[in-house]
């Protein structure tokens, strides 16, 4: 059986989903068409209509749109109840229904190494897009217990925030002018969830000065959802200052074999996906 899926989003000219996902459909004996489909917010009504009726069986979302095509699905899982935002979508039955899931919050959460304790401790989270929810729940099921947010714009942000405080009760939320970050104390995760450092937007740019990154404490995780380059000026940045990184490479990977499974129930190898991705990517 040949799949036909796609990502929907923009930009995408430096994806390398299409890499992933074919390594992930070969080590499962499955055949894929898998199509970058560049699509703005105004394309969106559109964008579904072509993949109802062009024999999609469904598709990846990507910024900016994992928020806005909730308002356009038949059906969700939990995580996407819980996070508000979604990025793989099934197309089923006759009807052509939409069917969300969100496999960052998977993606995210695994890709964070099984020593790291994060129980009871306080994140940082860069950016209060789609991505930032997603790993706030995982950063929550990992056992974190306060998380500020950091934003460029908090009037535009604060919705999102107040969002969470509803569904998260017991966690303490703060909300951050970014720009004026001047030190992060008794950090033990800070998370850039932006596109900033990202191949073909900003990449030779990062989130956080030198000078913040100094004030880290040295047990400090620095995670960065971008996968490409592998390492981003932050975590060069943040391995310099001698701290433990986190590539967005694994969140990748593992989100990507996560919806695979949720389109054909079968598991593939995430090590086969590995070596795809690190062929393309800028080391």
């Amino acid at each position: 059986m040949m799949y036909k899926l796609g990502i929907i989003g923009n930009p995408l000219g430096h994806s390398i989903s299409p890499i992933i996902q074919k390594a992930g459909f070969k080590s499962i004996g499955l055949d894929v068409q898998y199509d970058l489909l560049e699509t703005t917010g105004e394309d969106l009504i559109e964008r579904i209509k072509f993949l109802k009726n062009n024999g999609y069986d469904g598709f990846n979302v990507t910024i900016p749109l994992k928020i806005p095509i909730l308002f356009f699905v038949d059906k969700f899982d939990d995580y996407v109840d819980i996070a508000g935002c979604t990025n793989t979508v099934k197309i089923t039955g006759e009807n052509r229904m939409l069917e969300a899931y969100n496999t960052d919050i998977y993606g995210f959460k695994t890709a964070i190494p099984e020593d790291v304790d994060l129980k009871d401790k306080h994140a940082c989270i860069l950016g209060t897009g789609g991505a930032s929810r997603a790993a706030t729940v995982g950063l929550i099921e990992k056992g974190i217990s306060s998380i500020d947010f950091f934003s460029r714009n908090i009037i535009n942000a604060e919705e999102g925030v107040n969002y969470l405080r509803k569904k998260f009760p017991k966690v303490t939320f703060g909300l951050k002018q970014i720009q004026y970050i001047g030190e992060l104390p008794n950090t033990a995760i800070v998370v850039n969830a932006t596109p900033v450092g990202m191949l073909g937007f900003a990449a030779d740019e990062k989130p956080l000065s030198d000078e913040v990154i100094e004030t880290l404490d040295k047990k400090t995780v620095v995670y960065d959802i971008v996968y490409n380059p592998l390492n981003t000026v932050l975590l060069k940045s943040a391995q310099k200052a001698g701290l433990r990184t986190v590539s967005g490479l694994d969140m990748l990977l593992y989100q990507a074999q996560r919806a695979i499974q949720i389109w054909t129930g079968k598991t593939p190898d995430v090590r086969d996906m590995k070596i795809a991705a690190l062929e393309s990517v800028v080391k």
